[in-house]
């Protein structure tokens, strides 16, 4: 029997999961003022789809695996594996030149442009929410542009680039969905990330032989950071989540992440709040709201990719 005491376990899971992910996202900007992009996704990546390599092996705390067949492999090299790739790159590039907070907020936008991917406009109360709720986003998205549209000639590199590791996060989460069908959301993020560093070990290792690397204790205490907490412990503790809740119920937890991120970036590397963040944030946050309401349960909904 499901009590009240289990929600209760697992709602502070997803809280730890919201924490470490707003470290892990202000872990990632601490490393990109050192390491070249490419090489802290590939070599992040390379360890998480590792570790739960052995879990999936020698333990059975995600449950029972499953055979990949010739056409699963394919899809995972092709489509969700690159569609990964391309999007921790971009996101992590996107923290060179804009603020974790403000990256984290773009990437809560991703379930809004998901509705919109599921169909054109049409005439029923549904066509109506999901614009109205991607209308809502993107006044939030707007909030956090306006001053560098004021001021001209400010850089707009990393606020692009973060809207567009939010499309594309969305991307992989529909690739991810239809994997769900036959894999665990385990058996997923594991496949999908060694085979996105595979893409990626060439760029990294150019990377590296360019620039090479500058390595303290610091750097590779963060990176150990965002490897355990931000990649395999958080997921473990949001993929258990979506074994006993239904999706958009865990998706609401996620929203979260933003002020999270933005805690974090102020406290440990003195990055302003910006007077745009707040209002923003609340646009945002009323947009994937709206867009998650549903007049019917989905207790059947196949588990969502974890976010960055």
């Amino acid at each position: 029997m499901f009590t009240s005491r289990n929600h209760s376990v697992i709602a502070a899971g997803l809280g730890c999961a919201i924490l470490f992910w707003g470290a892990n996202n202000t872990g990632v900007k601490y490393l990109v003022r050192e390491w070249p992009p490419v090489w802290i996704a590939c070599s992040r990546m390379w360890l998480v789809g590792l570790i739960f390599f052995v879990l999936l092996r020698w333990t059975n705390w995600f449950g029972p695996t499953h055979p990949l067949t010739p056409e699963l492999r394919r899809s995972l090299w092709r489509r969700a594996s690159l569609s990964l790739a391309v999007y921790v790159v971009t996101f992590t590039v996107s923290l060179q030149f804009t603020s974790a907070s403000h990256v984290a907020l773009y990437l809560s936008t991703s379930p809004v442009w998901a509705l919109l991917a599921e169909g054109g406009p049409q005439a029923n109360r549904d066509s109506l929410r999901r614009y109205a709720a991607a209308g809502l986003a993107l006044s939030g998205v707007m909030t956090l542009f306006w001053p560098k549209l004021q001021a001209g000639g400010s850089d707009w590199r990393g606020d692009l680039l973060a809207l567009g590791a939010s499309c594309l996060w969305m991307f992989y989460g529909r690739h991810c969905r239809e994997l769900a069908q036959t894999l665990s959301g385990a058996e997923i993020t594991s496949a999908t990330m060694w085979r996105a560093a595979a893409w990626l070990t060439p760029g990294a290792i150019w990377e590296v032989a360019r620039g090479g690397l500058v390595f303290g204790w610091g750097l590779i205490g963060v990176h150990a950071y965002c490897t355990l907490f931000g990649g395999v412990i958080s997921f473990a503790l949001y993929n258990n989540a979506l074994r006993h809740w239904p999706v958009s119920q865990v998706l609401l937890f996620s929203n979260f992440i933003p002020a999270s991120t933005m805690i974090w970036a102020w406290w440990l590397l003195g990055e302003p709040i910006t007077p745009t963040f707040w209002p923003a944030m609340l646009l945002v946050f009323a947009g994937v709201g709206l867009g998650q309401w549903w007049p019917r349960a989905k207790a059947s909904e196949p588990p969502a990719p974890q976010p960055e």
